[in-house]
């Protein structure tokens, strides 16, 4: 099986934290969004990872490499692939399609999920959804009697189905869709501006395909600061076991640590409170604070800080009083100083 994975977009609704990194790489209780994705398609999956192939857009060479390395951790061959436009997601998908072979799952990378079951690969097709309050604003699916997908309705106006698309779809053949997706580019069949996926996933079911629901328990968005906060505390709070611990090489002086919390490698706290569901990344010191419900990166520093539903970027420096603040790679916040 292979896992595609489009990922070209640069996160706007998350700046400033993707103004120096892509979205999809943003770390979640100490992992990179897409690599939380991709690990746990593998859980469901019901068998080996034989490819996982990115499709991003211009994000320099360390992006790549990294990119890389997190299919190496799975077993798997890494590729490449770029969109240089974005014409939507079903051009998203034309970009690999080399690596369009075979069974593939193909999952946009602004999303994770929990799910309990394993993917039935006997179905043409498994979309994954999850039931939702106000199913106007997503993509929905309309079954019939015997839970096959009937129709697939972008943004409905009137109630139509409350099962939302998440993003994630199986296919037992990607050469079908993709003949589907070169038909409507070719045809220049667009949705508004843009060649969708949804039009393709038609034009299947319409041929016959039979495509069947992955639901999924849990569907957690990290489209934005407050919705990749709480994401964060919630992967923290499915992992509690993993998160109760932190690293040898990290130093807690004086301080009291609410799990379930994730703290890397050369942490210093001292005098602090911090959780629960905090995340702090590598070489970070955090000095007479009191932090909850917060994400924290890479060699920053924080003195003083009482902060709760906050996102703090690489190699920030916070000294003050505020209660939640989104502060993004390099900036410097100070209150403290009178000068």
């Amino acid at each position: 099986m292979k896992i595609i994975v489009p990922m070209a977009g640069r996160g706007s609704r998350l700046r400033p934290h993707t103004l120096t990194v892509p979205k999809p790489l943003i770390p979640i209780a100490g992992k990179p969004i897409v690599q939380r994705l991709v690990e746990d398609i593998a859980k469901v999956a019901g068998e080996e990872i034989e490819e996982v192939a990115f499709i991003i857009g211009d994000f320099g060479d360390e992006v790549e490499k990294s990119l890389l390395l997190i299919a190496e951790r799975l077993g798997a061959k890494g590729s490449i692939y770029h969109q240089e436009e974005a014409l939507g997601t079903a051009h998203a998908i034309k970009c690999a399609e080399q690596s369009m072979t075979g069974n593939v799952v193909v999952a946009f990378a602004d999303t994770l999920f929990r799910a309990d079951f394993t993917l039935d690969t006997n179905s043409d097709g498994v979309i994954w959804v999850k039931k939702v309050e106000d199913p106007s604003a997503f993509g929905v699916v309309k079954l019939d009697d015997y839970g096959f997908i009937t129709d697939f309705v972008e943004k409905p106006e009137t109630f139509v189905s409350d099962l939302a698309i998440i993003g994630i779809y199986y296919f037992n053949s990607g050469e079908k869709l993709m003949e589907e997706i070169n038909y409507i580019m070719d045809n220049d069949i667009k949705v508004g501006t843009e060649y969708q996926l949804t039009t393709a996933l038609e034009n299947l079911r319409q041929k016959g395909a039979k495509f069947s629901l992955g639901k999924v328990d849990d569907w957690m968005d990290c489209g934005n600061k407050n919705a990749t906060v709480e994401t964060n505390s919630k992967i923290l709070a499915y992992e509690t076991e993993e998160m109760s611990h932190f690293t040898s090489t990290s130093t807690i002086e004086n301080s009291l640590i609410i799990p379930p919390c994730f703290i890397g490698e050369n942490v210093k706290i001292k005098n602090s409170k911090i959780g629960p569901g905090v995340s702090i990344g590598n070489n970070t010191v955090i000095i007479n604070s009191n932090i909850e419900n917060s994400l924290i990166q890479e060699n920053t520093k924080i003195n003083h800080g009482n902060l709760s539903n906050s996102m703090i970027g690489n190699s920030a420096q916070y000294f003050g009083v505020a209660r939640e603040i989104s502060l993004g790679d390099y900036s410097v916040l100070d209150f403290l100083n009178k000068e």
